[in-house]
């Protein structure tokens, strides 16, 4: 397959790593270029046992072309229409990122997700669902959601089922991918910085289900526009599921109930408040999607409605983190793009401070504000977004408008505001890079305050 290939890693992350370990199990000679590291720190990159060229800085693509490069397996956060990358591709060099990578050693099936937003936590319960039905040892929970795919790859065979997280970034470079389900949750405006247009965002979702066949299972959201749109298109046998409106076929909520129809007929599911631990319509769309992907799968229902049962909110997404003072604290980090947010801000349902801003990923902010519907008493703004936002809410006719230099200031600043029966809400519409390393360590501190406050 590659063995013998000269193959090119560009970034040393998480990705990157899981690139050069597998491309050396499987033989291929590797290159490993990252402009951001000295050639030093790349080298302590290589995996044990795996030996690498390493080029590093601003290196001439003359370079790269002298090594007869055959392969480039991108990591997720190389765009694909940077100047080495078209180099590449002009010369005739196969270009592919890490998923596709992954697939080309997997042995079973696999369950790929992607989406605006859900994608994690649907991720998680379909892992904790296929565990479940085929054991905890054949079940591989990979991908976008951290645990990257070619670290497990080779562990797979026919018995196994691999579930997938996939970002639009990770699905700019498949090319044999097929999934025997697959589900696009929602695709609303994120990454148009990467992107540029909603069609590329949206033609990068849709790559999920490319080479399904007929016969195999995509899931839909019927509620959105891009999928709806989607599955007149797709390839694969289309499943929907709708929060608002009653299917002929699908799964969809009623009232407070979840549902399952097939030529008109509908059969009772569960109830989303007696039978989940999940709160918020943006979680109920998940727990529809992931048992639409589970029957896909062919797992009892009795199986599906009991992990189902058991299952606890992903860590920040909408996540209670404690009450104090009489305040509830909820830690939605993971709402890193305004629609998002407005599922968090959707799920309170007190008097609520909300934390916003950080990276500006050029998203426009006004459905957020309009989505605040009398909940939100403050907005509290920090990051690089914070005026852009502020003069969004503004034009929009919300004045109670706070802005805090640091996070230690924000969260202190909330905590003077809030008041006993209300809820003070860190989700913030916007990436955390600049002021955080990710997501999970802007969370991870949010909790940390909340869990240290009297």
């Amino acid at each position: 397959m590659l063995k013998g290939k000269k193959c090119l890693v560009v970034g040393s992350g998480i990705s990157g790593v899981g690139a050069m370990t597998l491309l050396n199990k499987l033989g291929a000679e590797i290159v490993l270029f990252d402009e951001k590291l000295s050639k030093e720190e790349l080298l302590g990159k290589v995996p044990e046992g795996a030996t690498a060229v390493c080029y590093s800085g601003q290196m001439a693509e003359s370079d790269i072309l002298s090594e007869q490069i055959e392969v480039a397996v991108l990591s997720p956060g190389v765009p694909t229409d940077i100047p080495l990358v078209n180099t590449l591709r002009e010369n005739g060099v196969r270009i592919i990122g890490e998923i596709e990578l992954g697939y080309l050693a997997e042995q079973g099936r696999i369950v790929a997700i992607t989406g605006t937003n859900g994608k994690t936590t649907t991720t998680t319960l379909m892992g904790e669902i296929m565990k479940a039905h085929v054991g905890q040892d054949k079940t591989f929970v990979v991908g976008n959601i951290g645990n990257p795919y070619t670290l497990e790859a080779l562990k797979t065979t026919k018995d196994t089922v691999t579930v997938a997280e996939i970002s639009s970034f990770q699905l700019e470079t498949v090319d044999t991918f097929h999934p025997a389900v697959s589900a696009i949750l929602n695709v609303t405006p994120d990454h148009l910085n990467r992107h540029y247009t909603m069609d590329a965002y949206s033609g990068a979702k849709e790559n999920i289900a490319k080479n399904q066949l007929a016969e195999e299972v995509c899931v839909l959201n019927y509620e959105n526009e891009y999928t709806r749109k989607f599955g007149e298109k797709c390839p694969a046998k289309v499943v929907y599921f709708s929060s608002a409106r009653e299917l002929e076929n699908g799964y969809f909520l009623q009232g407070e109930d979840i549902y399952k129809a097939e030529k008109g007929k509908a059969e009772k599911l569960m109830n989303t408040k007696t039978d989940m631990n999940l709160v918020g319509v943006c979680n109920i769309e998940n727990v529809m999607a992931a048992i639409a992907l589970a029957e896909g799968m062919n797992v009892p229902m009795s199986t599906i409605l009991k992990v189902i049962k058991s299952f606890k909110a992903v860590e920040h997404r909408i996540e209670y983190v404690a009450t104090k003072g009489g305040v509830d604290y909820y830690n939605d980090s993971k709402g890193t793009n305004p629609d998002a947010a407005i599922q968090g801000i959707k799920a309170m349902c007190k008097p609520t401070v909300l934390i916003g801003g950080g990276y500006d990923k050029q998203n426009e902010y006004d459905e957020w504000i309009e989505a605040f519907d009398n909940k939100v008493k403050w907005l509290v703004l920090i990051g690089q977004t914070r005026e852009k936002i502020a003069e969004c809410a503004r034009k929009h006719g919300f004045e109670r408008i706070k802005m805090a230099d640091t996070f230690e200031e924000c969260l202190a600043l909330c905590t003077d505001l809030a008041e006993s029966g209300d809820a003070v809400l860190l989700s913030p519409a916007c990436a955390s890079w600049g002021m955080f390393p990710n997501y999970e360590v802007r969370g991870k501190m949010f909790k940390d305050y909340v869990n240290g406050l009297e």
